[in-house]
């Protein structure tokens, strides 16, 4: 049933306690029920002028702005404010243009959100109302609303109350709510720089792009299977040409990566842009989404800015996801003080392209039609959506991406100097400090150096270690038992690293003709000079010829470069591929353009089968076989179509390998020597045996233990008389000697060394004196 609005008899003279603009209602057939006799008009026909109104009830928004950001959502509050208890059985909320009848679609702007289901629901023949579910005592209500797009103008919400059978409306006052829309889009997020640069010369960045999007920071319906980030592509531009911005409604390009990650399009318009652009900056897909660092590097790009092209843009999709990019939008690296950035970081969150209005990351596919602008996602958009709070706040950012300064080039103007200087060559070896080590300190041999804490052609360190194996003296401290140098990840470079070491080749510029022979150049840069400190000598330019436009009479048309060709037209045997190019300027005398703009040629993919196979999709990899070291994993998939077909030879089973920290190697020792002779002829002595370190321990296995052991040893008793005897009784004895040499050069070898009798007497009582010797254990170092 629909509510029906009627005017209640009333004495404006005589009653005070009840206005002349309240209303009865009555219920009506549903088979008058429609939009035929007006759409939400109804809800407005029972309103009429009032001098005198209740304030007992009020409409109000969370901070109770005066101005609405284009696409963000408030939340509503409907609630009594009067001194004495009141309440209110039903409601009606709407959302108007200021000015608007309300009997078109096109009058209601903005989108209510249902916070509570059995508070309130859409009236069932006027969707863009609120209305409650059941009609009971209530003191409040909550609602979310989101503001329309930008240039809707000032809106009106107003609110309904129903108290017992009697309606009240307001068009002023405390039921009503007027916003205008903010002049600025997104705060400072898209105004273009009011400056032109002022610094001198050239600057080379690296741009990174570090994916944070994963199914254990954004739980909620993440896709597990195809979840990827698409290509990245961007360019350094000026501030003449967008690529992208908030409240701006996106292109063809735009649109291409924001649906179908395809960065072709978007690539060819760039390129369109000529002298407003002077690095295209391209990264490849990463499949899956997020994987650690130590796994996949984050990808990157070098691109280089001057004083008219001093912006950089990029983007990238989400996939799969309806229109979800992230990505910068004119960031200026020039700064106030006439220099260049040295570094930017900024966490990113989802925009929504305007193009799709699917609401989860697998939506169907759904156009908005008509195209609507740029606009950031917020977690207030869609109860369905993965980013949805209903405590609104901010969306976890999804990526962090982080802009380097890596090299000028060119005479610098700057106000203000850098407070770090650039970083071109720091990647030379320290220098060592001259070894100081106690002598009485006993190290194992130094273990191999570590991989390098880069996987990238950033400045990381790697490291080696040893294992102390014995301090002689406990008072002296023994350092060094871990050594570190600067290192730069695999693949680096071609050249040798005791020789230049050379970045990549950053782009190709474009070609400096338009029509005709032209040039193109492209630059690289020296990230490590020689270690003997010599200049290098490779180059750090390239330049070669280009044709865009071969012929330029009047009657030619001038076109752009070839594009990319697009994939294959077949998935499997002969196919078709096309690229394009586009008409930059018609033929001057007026004649039709004859140029070539699609180029189409054939293309091989592998064998058809003649007999489809039906396969399922693969399985997620299986556990790696080992739990450190090298192992291996699986996937499966499965054949859907019938046996009776025929066979399929497709493979249901794929295997690779898998790398997992390297398994702990414990330190092996040989088997103990002899114990040597006692080192005493008499009374209290000790002697000594040895072992060798076989196997130094490595990834945090068993340390090594003792190398050498010492026990006590008595022969017999030396004889107290002898003790008592006079000095000139005494045995006479030569000094000690020196140390013999070892016996062993490494793994634990015996010096010794003697006191011999100088005199011997020849009475029965001195017959006792004998020579006397002593040993030490020596290079205890493993061989």
């Amino acid at each position: 049933p629909r509510l029906a609005i009627s005017p209640d008899s009333c004495d404006p003279l005589q009653s005070k306690q009840r206005p002349c603009n309240t209303f009865a209602f009555t219920e009506e057939p549903p088979e008058r029920a429609g939009k035929a006799d007006g759409y939400c008009s109804r809800i407005l026909r029972a309103q009429s002028n009032r001098k005198e109104g209740t304030n007992e009830f009020r409409l109000r928004v969370e901070g109770d702005p005066e101005s609405y950001q284009p696409g963000s959502t408030y939340r509503g509050w409907l609630s009594v404010i009067a001194s004495s208890p009141s309440y209110f059985r039903g409601f009606t909320l709407i959302a108007l243009k200021e000015g608007a009848e309300g009997d078109k679609d096109e009058d209601y702007v903005g989108n209510f959100q249902i916070i509570d289901e059995e508070e309130a629901q859409f009236m069932t023949n006027c969707p863009p109302a609120v209305t409650e579910s059941t009609p009971r005592r209530r003191t409040s209500i909550q609602v979310f609303w989101t503001a329309p797009p930008s240039g809707s103008g000032c809106v009106v919400l107003k609110a309904s109350i129903v108290q017992k059978r009697i309606i009240y409306f307001q068009d002023e006052g405390s039921l009503t709510k007027r916003m205008c829309e903010k002049e600025s889009l997104y705060g400072d997020a898209t105004d273009k720089p009011l400056l032109d640069c002022c610094a001198c010369g050239t600057a080379k960045y690296r741009v990174t792009f570090y994916g944070n999007w994963s199914e254990k920071i954004h739980p909620k319906d993440y896709p597990r299977r195809a979840n990827h980030w698409s290509a990245i592509i961007g360019a350094s531009h000026s501030k003449n040409y967008v690529l992208w911005e908030y409240g701006g409604f996106a292109s063809e390009g735009v649109k291409q990566v924001a649906e179908l990650g395809s960065p072709v399009k978007m690539e060819e318009e760039i390129r369109q842009k000529g002298d407003e652009v002077l690095t295209v900056i391209k990264m490849k897909a990463q499949w899956p989404a997020w994987q650690p660092l130590n796994v996949r590097a984050a990808p990157s790009a070098e691109f280089s800015v001057d004083r008219t092209r001093h912006l950089m843009s990029f983007l990238t999709m989400l996939g799969p996801s309806p229109d979800w990019n992230v990505g910068l939008s004119a960031e200026d690296l020039c700064t106030k003080e006439c220099g260049w950035a040295q570094k930017v970081v900024q966490d990113l969150i989802p925009w929504d392209a305007g193009t799709d209005s699917g609401v989860t990351y697998e939506s169907p596919n759904k156009p908005t039609a008509p195209q609507e602008k740029i606009r950031p996602l917020t977690s207030l958009d869609h109860p369905q959506s993965p980013f949805y709070d209903p405590e609104g706040g901010a969306i976890t950012p999804v990526a962090r991406v982080v802009v380097e300064r890596i090299a000028r080039k060119g005479e610098q103007c700057n106000i203000v100097p850098d407070n770090v200087d650039d970083i071109v060559a720091d990647i030379a070896q320290e220098e060592k400090e001259e070894d100081d080590t106690p002598e009485t300190c006993i190290y194992s041999n130094w273990s191999p150096w570590s991989a390098c804490s880069s996987a990238t052609c950033e400045k990381g360190k790697r490291m080696r270690q040893r294992m102390l194996k014995a301090q002689l003296d406990l008072s002296v401290p023994c350092p060094h038992t871990q050594d570190f140098e600067p290192c730069m990840g695999p693949g680096c470079s071609d050249e040798d690293a005791s020789t230049c070491m050379m970045s990549e080749w950053i782009t190709w510029s474009p070609c400096s003709m338009s029509c005709g022979m032209g040039t193109r150049s492209r630059e690289r840069y020296v990230k490590q000079f020689p270690d003997d400190g010599s200049v290098c000598t490779l180059p750090t330019e390239e330049t070669e010829n280009c044709v865009v436009n071969e012929d330029c009479s009047p009657s030619s048309c001038l076109v752009t470069e070839w594009g990319e060709w697009d994939a294959c037209s077949a998935t499997c045997g002969l196919g078709m591929k096309r690229r394009e190019r586009m008409v930059k300027m018609p033929p001057a005398d007026g004649s039709i353009c004859g140029a070539e703009v699609l180029e189409v040629e054939k293309c091989m993919m592998p064998e058809c089968h003649t007999i489809p196979c039906l396969l399922t999709p693969w399985s997620d990899w299986s556990d790696c076989s080992v739990t450190c070291g090298k192992g291996l994993r699986t996937r499966q998939r499965v054949l859907k179509s019938p046996v009776e077909l025929g066979e399929c030879s497709e493979e249901l089973e794929q295997v690779e390998k898998c790398m997992l920290p390297e398994c702990p190697i414990d330190c092996a020792m040989s088997e103990w020597t002899e114990w040597s002779e006692c080192n005493k002829s008499c009374g209290k002595g000790h002697t000594i045996r040895t072992r060798m370190v076989k196997l130094e321990p490595q990834f945090g296995g068993d340390p090594c233990p003792e190398s050498i052991q010492r026990k006590k040893c008595k022969i017999r008793k030396c004889s107290r008389r002898h003790e008592k005897k006079s000095s000139k009784d005494r045995c006479k004895m030569r000094p000690w000697s020196n140390w013999t040499e070892c016996t062993k050069l490494c793994g634990g070898g015996i010096q010794e060394r003697l006191m011999t009798v100088k005199r011997r007497f020849k009475t029965a009582q001195l017959s006792s004196c004998k020579d006397r010797k002593e040993i030490r254990a020596c290079n205890v170092h493993p061989c």
